[in-house]
């Protein structure tokens, strides 16, 4: 069994801002898996499918982003997965708009909800699909993370999202080297 977990915060008011893009991908995501993320279990929300062979949790924690260790553990402890079979999908302010980083180890790079999970697992070796959304030193970064993705960059962070999704769900059946492979490269 896999799992799937796309970083954000729960309520209206965060929805599409930059801090919510593992949200946004996992939305995109489940319309690859033809279902939706609408479970109410670990305090998340969660839909099980199945891919080819593969049985897959798909979550979106509802912890807040800097709790999101928490749900995850949940589901860990639940189904018995192994920390090699975790994928999680967040956002990056170190990478510009409509790029994306697959990587399966290392720090959070300050991602608070990346981090929240290492510290629940004990461990950085996590795949992770990281989602590009810019940074901009003239906004504090709160700020700018609850921001909207301007118009002007909502194709490539679409495009990205998509990306990103089409990522994820190769990776269900398919070894994370090759997924990184196929795109690290765009």
């Amino acid at each position: 069994m896999k799992l799937i977990v796309g970083l954000g915060n729960p309520g209206k008011e965060y929805e599409h801002t930059r801090h919510n893009a593992g949200f946004d991908v996992m939305d995109e995501l489940a319309k690859l898996c033809h279902t939706s993320i609408d479970q109410k279990k670990f305090n998340a929300l969660v839909a099980q499918v199945r891919v080819g062979s593969e049985q897959v949790i798909l979550m979106k924690p509802q912890t807040y982003m800097n709790a999101s260790g928490e749900a995850v553990i949940q589901a860990v402890n639940f189904y018995k997965i192994d920390p090699k079979d975790i994928l999680v999908i967040h956002d990056d302010l170190d990478l510009p708009i409509g790029k994306l980083r697959l990587r399966t180890q290392g720090s959070s790079g300050g991602q608070k909800g990346m981090q929240s999970i290492m510290n629940h697992l004990h461990t950085q070796e996590i795949q992770r699909i990281r989602v590009g959304i810019d940074k901009n030193p003239l906004i504090p970064v709160v700020d700018y993370v609850l921001g909207k993705i301007p118009k002007e960059s909502r194709q490539d962070y679409e495009a990205s999202l998509q990306k990103a999704a089409e990522a994820a769900y190769m990776s269900i059946n398919h070894e994370f080297s090759e997924v990184m492979n196929r795109h690290n490269k765009s």
